[in-house]
């Protein structure tokens, strides 16, 4: 194997188990942080949902934001196929399951989403080389490649948008969320269910309206998995961010704390501002 390939390689090990990560750490209680303390009384209900089209143009790429390239999000290795497959046992706790599956959290109008993930440091020259025709300080430089490679962070961001006070409610329902589901609860996706266990209030970013944010507890083969997600609304769009450490699905005990990207926000703010 050469070298060059072994980052890439563990991502795709690692994030292949974004499957089960979909339900690997679900729960719920959370942040509600409003940018401005309440919300203005004369703040109108009525607005218009965005277009798809006009999400494609607001949501971040890779030249929006330094050190992390942007891409579509896989589907096929991260979430569920619909939105209608993902069920929960307790209903009012489906959409922090939407947003850990990577769908809009609410009945949107139109929804879009994109994969962040941190740029991994260029490889040396020692990886044209294969493993087996490594120097004993060549594979070692090659291991630090693929736990550097863990150590990265992904994150999925989505825009979804409503009409009406629609964006609203959602965040309304995704508050309700996070005060209820403390406890933990069980959901199923394309024919997975798994039992989460904890979920921590985190401080929001800030940005945008009205601000939410949560960490989930969950299980990985034994492993615990810390995952971490935040909602944001941008009057009639909503912006969520889910991010996972790769390290977290490596086995590795110690495991350093993370968050979401403020970078990665803050990018993603400043184009629906």
């Amino acid at each position: 194997m050469k070298r060059s390939a072994l980052p890439r390689a563990a991502v795709t090990v690692v994030t292949s188990a974004l499957s089960l990560a979909l339900l690997t750490g679900c729960g719920g209680s959370g942040s509600d942080d409003d940018k401005s303390a309440g919300a203005k009384a004369s703040e109108t209900a009525a607005a218009k949902a965005l277009s798809g089209g006009e999400l494609e143009k607001l949501i971040i790429a890779t030249a929006d934001v330094d050190g992390y390239k942007v891409a579509a999000a896989d589907r096929s290795q991260q979430f569920a196929s619909s939105k209608d497959d993902v069920k929960v046992v307790d209903e009012k706790c489906t959409p922090i399951a939407y947003v850990l599956t990577g769908f809009a959290p609410g009945d949107s109008a139109a929804y879009i989403n994109r994969q962040a993930t941190e740029v991994a440091a260029k490889p040396s020259a020692s990886s044209t080389k294969s493993m087996e025709d490594m120097t004993e300080e060549e594979l070692d430089e090659a291991m630090k490649g693929i736990t550097d490679a863990l150590g990265q962070t992904l994150t999925i961001v989505s825009l979804s948008s409503y009409e009406d006070d629609g964006a609203k409610k959602t965040l309304s329902s995704v508050s309700e969320a996070i005060a209820g589901c403390g406890g933990g609860f069980t959901a199923t996706a394309d024919g997975d269910t798994q039992k989460f266990t904890k979920v921590e209030k985190e401080k929001a970013s800030g940005t945008g309206d009205e601000s939410l944010a949560f960490a989930v507890t969950g299980d990985a083969d034994g492993d615990k998995v810390v995952v971490h997600g935040e909602v944001v609304r941008h009057g009639s769009t909503v912006a969520t961010y889910y991010s996972i450490s790769l390290a977290a699905f490596s086995g590795d005990s110690d495991v350093a704390a993370y968050d979401i990207p403020a970078a990665v926000i803050k990018a993603q703010a400043a184009k629906l501002s």
